[in-house]
């Protein structure tokens, strides 16, 4: 049996490696967030010269994709969609994720620092989006808007902006514009930056949005304006880029840009009749369940793998630490070492968020020490590692809630440290343990979300794409909320089931056996 176990799991790490695998000649890898129409999106079919997004059977579309492509024809290679959150898309290049970022990324100052620039492929224009039913819908100067709550992303010169309002009231930076779009929807802020492009989607899709026509707004700087694209330092392709660069001229640009625009797969709202909030989160659910269903899965399967292994990790660590000195000075120097360093992983796993352990471990290995993971592999192996840290303090207390004198018996029977914990020590420590699994098991299944971070397909990531898609946020969420409550109410009820199964008069520990075997003795 174990070796059939052992088959079927390099079977299907094998297949997963070959179903994900790419190779990296054919393909340019390009990082975008593909949610920030008209210059990037994400669309479920290839329709309009769309192209692929690694690791999933979606699509990306838009004015940076067409440019990718226009730069990967004359490299004679394919566009290959590399979707990353925002945040991401340096550390993802300057580790070698990917292979350039066309996402409508400005070459400033700081960033020259960090990566290098091409020639400028859009010159966008600032404007303002607020609310269509503000007092600001109207406004045609950056002067009237004393006293707004206005925002913008994060990380972008569009917040910068902000500070030549005069009497504004600068709300925190965002993460990106799916969170903004929500917030002024829900009338958290008064308005929000964007460029001219994106503030003609959000007013053509949602009719609560306006964008606000400018005659006296933003001063800005060249390299603030101008969209390049990316790239590390020391790749000499930079030459062939600028090359195709410079043949695209300004009037092919604005034209473009009118076709994504155009294109841009939108729900334009045409009439005045709004369907109900429950009518709208079931067409969502409707439209949209294959790809929330796929998230689902990935959020499944990383949390399932992940609570397993980290228990292992758990238990493994639980017996090291409770075994007896070793008599040979060697052996209890190498013992005293180890302990140490466990000690120092449960330290650092315990304090510090999942989510930076997941830049770390993803980007920070690939930029140290070339080590490029899978995406997928990475997240399972951070959920791990992460459940590991928490599980041995859970079996360490598990182990010592077993009473001392189990352990005297086992010793004058003759047993192992070793025998002693396998046959009557881990029975019990198992059961005692299980609420604080399951618990771990529910954690994971929403921590799964920060794994959004290295783009990661899971249930949340999934949901945040759709709500790019729709506009409609709340919706969604609801949608994603729900969905979350079923997985963590449904593993909750299994696990209750679980123990309950152990409770039974039929279950017997390793210890009740050897308290039986000494009284027939």
């Amino acid at each position: 049996m174990k070796k059939r176990l052992l088959l079927l799991l390099t079977t299907l790490m094998g297949m997963f490696f070959l179903c994900t695998g790419v190779k990296a000649d054919d393909y340019l890898r390009v990082g975008m967030e593909a949610a920030y129409a008209p210059f990037n999106w994400t669309q479920e079919t290839d329709e309009n010269g769309a192209v692929p997004i690694e690791g999933t059977t979606q699509f990306a579309n838009g004015y940076d994709v067409q440019v990718a492509k226009k730069i990967a024809d004359k490299m004679d290679k394919k566009v290959l969609v590399v979707k990353t959150k925002w945040e991401g898309l340096v550390p993802a290049l300057t580790s070698g994720k990917i292979d350039m970022i066309i996402a409508g990324m400005s070459p400033t100052e700081e960033r020259k620092k960090e990566i290098a620039f091409s020639s400028s492929y859009y010159t966008s224009i600032p404007t303002l989006v607020v609310r269509s039913d503000s007092k600001w819908a109207d406004a045609t100067s950056i002067t009237e808007f004393v006293g707004a709550k206005i925002t913008a992303q994060q990380g972008v010169y569009l917040y910068n902006l902000i500070d030549q309002i005069t009497g504004v009231d600068k709300q925190t930076a965002m993460g990106d514009f799916s969170q903004i779009r929500q917030a002024l929807e829900a009338g958290i802020i008064d308005a929000y930056v964007s460029e001219r492009p994106e503030a003609r989607t959000a007013q053509e899709a949602n009719p609560a949005f306006k964008m606000v026509e400018l005659t006296t707004g933003f001063e800005t700087q060249a390299e603030d304006v101008t969209i390049a694209v990316g790239m590390r330092k020391d790749d000499a392709r930079i030459a062939q880029v600028n090359q195709v660069l410079a043949a695209f001229t300004e009037k092919e640009q604005l034209a473009l840009m009118d076709d994504m625009i155009e294109n841009q797969p939108v729900e334009k709202n045409e009439t005045t009749e709004k369907p109900s909030f429950f009518a709208q989160v079931w067409n969502i659910l409707v439209n949209n369940w294959p790809q929330l269903l796929r998230g689902t899965g990935m959020t499944l399967l990383i949390s399932i793998l992940g609570t397993i292994i980290g228990t292992a990790i758990g238990l493994l660590i639980g017996v090291f630490r409770t075994a007896p000195q070793a008599v040979n000075k060697g052996l209890a120097f190498l013992q005293k070492v180890l302990a140490i360093l466990i000690n120092i992983y449960i330290e650092i796993f315990r304090g510090t968020p999942m989510i930076v352990q997941s830049m770390v471990i993803y980007y920070g290995t690939a930029q140290a020490f070339g080590l490029n993971l899978d995406r997928t592999l990475a997240a399972i192996f951070i959920v791990s590692i992460n459940t590991g840290a928490y599980m041995s303090e859970i079996v360490r207390g598990g182990i010592f809630a077993v009473d001392k004198g189990q352990f005297e018996a086992a010793t004058a029977l003759g047993f192992t440290h070793n025998q002693t914990m396998r046959k009557i020590v881990l029975p019990q420590v198992i059961r005692n343990i299980l609420p604080a699994t399951g618990n771990e098991f529910v954690i994971n299944i929403k921590d799964t979300s920060v794994l959004n971070v290295i783009s990661v397909v899971e249930l949340y990531f999934s949901g945040n794409t759709v709500a790019t898609q729709t506009y409609q946020y709340f919706q969604t969420f609801t949608v994603i909320a729900i969905i979350y409550f079923i997985l963590t109410f449904t593993v909750t009820r299994i696990l209750r089931m679980i123990e309950k199964r152990f409770d039974t008069d039929t279950y017997t520990t390793g210890a009740n056996q050897m308290q039986t075997e000494v009284l027939h003795d």
